[in-house]
């Protein structure tokens, strides 16, 4: 049984938005790499990942409330309920 591959459509913009603030977050764990190779003091670094957290955050809100507001409610609307299911499961694993 193979798998059916489904994809998102969100609005360009909210793409746009996600992948700018992607490529931003590629910076700076490339500037705490190089912080590392270059003996930086450890709580400056461990201030960057702080972050880079909040930064890789706001982008899965970004996408959670996205894929809500229309992966979710079209598969709903589609007669597809298992999704809701496989939303509780997602959201219990980004809450661990």
């Amino acid at each position: 049984m193979t798998k059916e591959k489904r994809t998102a459509h969100h609005p360009y913009e909210t793409k746009s938005d996600m992948i700018v603030r992607l490529k931003k977050i590629e910076g700076q764990i490339r500037g705490i790499s190089k912080m590392i190779e270059e003996n930086i003091y450890c709580d400056d670094i461990l201030n960057q990942f702080l972050s880079v957290d909040a930064a890789i955050n706001g982008v899965r809100k970004t996408l959670l409330e996205a894929h809500m507001k229309s992966c979710i409610v079209d598969q709903i609307q589609e007669g597809k309920l298992q999704v809701i299911d496989e939303l509780i499961t997602t959201i219990g694993k980004m809450t661990k």
